[in-house]
């Protein structure tokens, strides 16, 4: 069997969703295969026996820990919360722009790039001791292929850029313009020395084919892991819950119009407000108080916070609903996320919510049956009162997922891509 060397930031039991992608990489290649040899970040819990995975540890760097101690982990975002930053005359102050311009030099290009000593350290002895045949690198963050360019150099072995996220084509990039120009040069010059790009959809493949060329970039999808969907037995809540987990961003990825639909269908009494409860797991943000309170939703609704992956998809198989909250914007049209595929698995009706445009989201869920893809507060209304009746009648709300078709968005459909091209680079 042939080695690669798997290098990703995320690693299960990691809660980070972007882990999953390499899991279950790592899970199904054997079957075409691979052995993976897994190297990530230290693990603060007992990692899955089954793979073989290296820790690196990150080493202390003054400037950073300066700045997460006094700005969070995101330290730009840091600066704009801590110095109340939400106007644009603010925007324009010399205090703010001084301390973001020291915040975004010093994490240049990867808040996390502390890590990089570290891991070469580790990537090159695994290199010297292992017949490794093709390296893979995930991004973000993408100091792992800062890390898997140096080593490519050095040994010359067959290398794959995994990109789940555009990188400096983002379109939820954070920085400034000046930086965004010198990461550009950073990406193109970085992933010249790939031998494949790899990106979930068409749509980002096509961004990056305009930066990286034609011939390099192919599609590898996300996908469910087909043991969780065998496994799914569950009791659905008693309650009409709809369910959310992950990261939200105000304004951009955020369910004030699954809010303005239910205070509207429980004021016009279509939907009782003592059968109904919302859920969000993942980390918590005080605008979504806000938002709650301003739709009078306060009861209906539990914000639980960070918590295990096992609990998160206990509690998504058991709900009746579950929520998909896309950017609305164009650009969104070519993201999956890599929450669809855990949904998927939980095999329950998915509401996505998203840029009218449509896209990968919307064709996913109008091939598999699982749900519905809406941009409009009253199509996404008569959907909950058509769910809603059906809890009301039949105790549950009806699952109609075609399992022909969810089984093309496995990770063991993700697997034979990547084994494909792999063995493909290493002959």
């Amino acid at each position: 069997m042939k080695k690669a060397l798997l290098i990703s930031y995320y690693f299960p039991p990691d809660p980070e969703i972007g882990g999953l992608r390499m899991q279950g990489l790592a899970r199904y290649l054997p079957e075409f295969g691979w052995e993976p040899i897994i190297l990530t970040k230290e693990l603060h819990e007992e990692s899955d026996s089954q793979f073989r995975i290296i820790q690196a540890p990150s080493p202390d760097d003054f400037l950073l820990n300066l700045l997460y101690k006094y700005f969070g982990s995101d330290p730009v975002y840091g600066v704009k919360k801590k110095l109340k930053i939400n106007t644009q005359k603010n925007k324009k102050s010399i205090r703010y722009l001084f301390v973001l311009s020291i915040a975004e030099i010093v994490t240049y290009p990867d808040i996390h790039k502390k890590w990089k000593k570290s891991l070469k350290i580790i990537g090159t002895d695994i290199l010297e001791k292992e017949d490794i045949k093709v390296i893979i690198s995930s991004s973000s963050p993408i100091v792992t292929h800062l890390v898997a360019n140096d080593l490519k150099k050095e040994f010359n072995i067959p290398w794959i850029a995994d990109l789940r996220d555009l990188w400096s084509q983002n379109h939820y990039y954070k920085y400034s313009f000046i930086r965004k120009f010198f990461e550009k040069k950073l990406e193109v010059k970085t992933l010249t020395e790939s031998n494949a790009i790899t990106t979930v959809s068409t749509y980002l493949a096509n961004d990056l084919k305009k930066l990286h060329g034609e011939n390099k970039v192919f599609v590898a999808p996300n996908g469910f892991d087909p043991k969780d969907i065998d496994n799914s037995v569950v009791d659905i809540t008693d309650k009409f819950t709809i369910t959310y987990t992950g990261t939200l961003y105000q304004g951009k990825r955020d369910p004030s119009k699954l809010f303005k639909a239910i205070n509207e269908l429980i004021s016009e009494n279509k939907i009782d407000k003592n059968d109904i409860n919302i859920r969000f797991y993942g980390k918590q943000e005080d605008w979504l108080y806000k938002d709650i309170e301003k739709y009078n939703l306060k009861d209906v609704t539990n914000y639980y916070g960070f918590v295990s992956r096992n609990l998160v998809v206990t509690k998504q198989r058991e709900s009746q609903l579950l929520l998909l909250l896309l950017w609305d914007n164009p650009k969104e049209s070519g993201v999956y996320t890599g929450k669809i595929f855990e949904y998927l698995a939980a095999q329950r009706p998915i509401i996505a919510i998203g840029p009218s445009v449509g896209g990968v989201v919307k064709d996913l869920l109008e091939e598999t049956g699982v749900g519905i893809y809406t941009s409009s507060i009253q199509e996404l209304k008569e959907y909950l009162v058509q769910c809603y009746f059906e809890y009301k009648t039949k105790g549950r709300v009806l699952y109609n997922g075609r399992r022909g078709q969810i089984e093309k968005y496995s990770q063991r459909e993700m697997a034979r891509t990547f084994a494909r091209r792999m063995d493909e680079l290493s002959r």
